[in-house]
């Protein structure tokens, strides 16, 4: 880096006015911080950062700063008794490291935070018997954290979910025995999920699926003698993939009219 750049490039570092710091006679003294490098004074989040990184023990101090960053990073570092007097903090940036660092216990009162990350945190950390009063929130980040936590027994209620990823999720987990709920899915991409998990005899009723991909899967897990009809599909595709299966399965000699 050429000589001017450097000196650019310092002018630019945001410093704080040491003379006004109350840890001008301990931390400045001892080196735990370095003006334009380690700060709690100074607007930059990645030097006050870097100062509690130094000085732990000196969050508790910044809790109710009147800046939201300095008191979301030092947040990072509390004891839990000054965590709880930040319960209810006007920043959501506060609030998501809260909900990363309190006591599970304390989580019920971020259920209905108006932050989505703070609650798609919530829902990542709730017990599972309080999970799910949190399936139906209005985000579907939340609810897809929801349905990846919830016991497999316990996601019946949301398998009609509004959003096709939550759907997916539900699908990738539901039980097996309970797969053909979701069989007429509105979404292809949620009904491939169901006809991969379906064992041979379940698959069968996915021959009939609209979408050629699906059937095509299907082809290819159902009992032998559910194969044939699908020598006729409208599918190119799909006829190609009945005949290899067929044919690996022995040979059979196929009598029927194609467009191959």
């Amino acid at each position: 880096m050429s000589v001017a750049a450097n000196n650019s490039e310092q002018n630019s570092t945001p410093k704080a006015d040491c003379s006004l710091c109350p840890h001008r006679n301990d931390t400045l003294k001892a080196g735990r911080c370095i003006p334009g490098d380690t700060c709690a004074r100074v607007m930059s989040g990645r030097q006050i950062e870097r100062f509690f990184r130094e000085n732990p023990a000196l969050a508790d101090e910044y809790a109710g700063d009147d800046f939201w960053e300095r008191r979301a990073i030092a947040a990072r570092y509390l004891s839990q008794k000054r965590l709880l007097e930040m319960i209810d903090d006007p920043d959501e940036v506060v609030r998501r490291v809260l909900a990363w660092r309190l006591p599970v216990n304390e989580l019920p009162g971020f259920m209905n935070d108006e932050d989505r990350e703070v609650r798609v945190t919530v829902a990542d950390r709730l017990p599972i018997d309080k999970l799910i009063a949190m399936a139906n929130d209005e985000d579907y980040l939340v609810r897809n954290t929801v349905a990846k936590r919830l016991p497999a027994g316990r996601l019946f209620s949301m398998i009609c979910d509004q959003d096709s990823e939550v759907r997916r999720m539900v699908a990738r987990r539901l039980p097996q025995a309970s797969l053909a709920l979701m069989q007429f899915d509105s979404e292809e991409n949620v009904r491939r999920v169901i006809v991969e998990r379906m064992n041979e005899q379940q698959a069968v009723s996915m021959l009939r699926d609209s979408d050629w991909q699906i059937r095509m899967r299907a082809v290819l897990k159902v009992p032998l003698e559910a194969v044939k009809p699908m020598l006729n599909d409208e599918d190119e595709e799909v006829r190609r993939a009945a005949r290899e299966r067929i044919e690996c399965a022995g040979g059979v000699a196929l009598e029927h009219k194609t467009d191959d």
